[in-house]
């Protein structure tokens, strides 16, 4: 039977991924300077103004708008007729603390407040959390999303290293990959939309995404003579960024995760501090899910996690493996239910086991710092577990030694 299915991505330039990045740079900021920090941070993206909302408890002092003035330079916009200008444009804070009410259950869980011989903290919220992994692709995502976030990254990268130079930083791609008894046989349709200067013709356009985005980046064997390509549909994407529509943080979750290809609680990951399990138990169901398929017992694995507030231990684990499964499903649960129970919310424990900058160097990530297993619990490398620009954050050994303690077996496609 002969399907087709589609995921979509977005480039760093978009108003909601803006706004994303912007949040995470100020968690970013934040966890540099306190670790303990709790950090819920939203932003609103519109014509030249940005506004910051949300919760912030820390030790730290940081300047927010030096913050969010530096990453929209870095994202490349600086000019208000077509997008947005980072020296100018106005910036509004409305930043209070935790609730007091909420930052109990957090610090000290109902588990380790009843007497249970268990230290630890309790999850920021209630909530549901989907982790997925199928053997589509070498990362363990599917195909479609796969695709698209890589052409979405060649956009930013022929941007930023000027070999398409006419280009400006918004941009959203779209890949339709064609399914025979569930097996991806070759992409139908992409769809490539990329802000631009005024004054380059739609044709010169065309052929440049053609030639150095999408046959660089897309496999030739999944391209035949029936493909279809819609290149800046419209004609014109000159005006961009939070000028050409709005911004929210949270707004691109299912970009974030598997593309539709599974299904999503709900929660945003960006600006959330670990402690928030609408990100690390999404992160953790992702990665749990992942290594289910790595080690060859399904293939195809969704992992739903639910949480009360203020209570380490999840109130339910499901897997569901849509019947590839080479093993028991409860066999599955019971090899991973200890994990996600008690390990996760053990990691700030074990400080031997986590590398860092601070006791050994480790992989730069995409915004010139270190990422590590120091911050593994404050950030749960988002990168490299959600299999999102992975490519952008190599791993390191730490990683491999939180898989081994996590699940008490490496995850084969990480270590190749």
């Amino acid at each position: 039977m002969k399907k087709l299915f589609t995921s979509e991505s977005v480039t760093e330039g978009h108003p909601d991924k803006l706004c994303d990045y912007i949040s995470d740079s100020i968690l970013d900021s934040y966890l540099e300077k306190d670790e303990n920090a709790r950090v819920a941070c939203e932003t609103v993206a519109g014509k030249g103004e940005i506004y910051i909302t949300g919760e912030i408890s820390s030790t730290a002092d940081i300047d927010i708008e030096r913050v969010v003035r530096n990453t929209i330079k870095e994202v490349g916009f600086e000019n208000s007729k077509y997008d947005i200008d980072y020296k100018t444009c106005a910036i509004r804070i409305n930043i209070s603390k935790q609730s007091p009410d909420i930052a109990q259950g957090v610090d000290k869980s109902l588990e380790d407040r009843e007497g249970e011989n268990i230290e630890s903290e309790g999850a920021g919220d209630q909530g549901l959390m989907f982790g997925y992994a199928c053997d589509e692709t070498e990362e363990l995502m599917p195909l479609p999303i796969s695709l698209a976030h890589k052409l979405a990254r060649k956009l930013t990268e022929v941007r930023k290293n000027k070999v398409i130079d006419y280009l400006r930083p918004d941009g959203k791609v779209q890949v339709t990959v064609e399914y025979e008894n569930e097996e991806p046989v070759r992409v139908d349709t992409i769809v490539v939309s990329s802000q631009h200067l005024s004054e380059i013709e739609l044709e010169t356009l065309k052929k440049d995404i053609m030639e150095k985005v999408i046959k660089t980046t897309i496999p030739e064997n999944l391209l035949d003579e029936k493909t279809k390509y819609f290149i800046n549909p419209t004609g014109r994407f000159v005006i961009g960024g939070p000028l050409g529509d709005s911004g929210l943080t949270g707004r691109k979750i299912i970009v974030d995760t598997y593309g539709g290809a599974a299904r999503h609680g709900g929660g945003a990951f960006s600006g959330k501090d670990a402690t928030k399990v609408d990100r690390s138990a999404s992160y953790m169901a992702r990665c749990i899910a992942k290594n289910i398929v790595a080690n060859g017992y399904a293939k195809r694995c969704e992992i739903q996690l639910a949480y009360s507030i203020g209570v380490a231990k999840p109130v339910s684990i499901y897997v569901n493996t849509y019947g590839t499964n080479t093993i028991p499903e409860e066999e599955i649960i019971k090899k991973k239910e200890k994990s996600v129970s008690e390990i996760y919310w053990k990691i700030q424990q074990y400080p031997e086991r986590h590398l860092c900058n601070r006791c050994s160097p480790g992989p730069e990530c995409g915004r010139g710092r270190y990422r590590c297993f120091h911050e593994i619990y404050q950030y749960i490398y988002f990168w490299k577990f959600i299999g999102i620009y992975a490519y952008d954050h190599p791993a390191n050994e730490s990683e491999y030694w939180f898989l081994y303690w996590l699940y008490g077996e490496y995850c084969v496609s990480d270590l190749e």
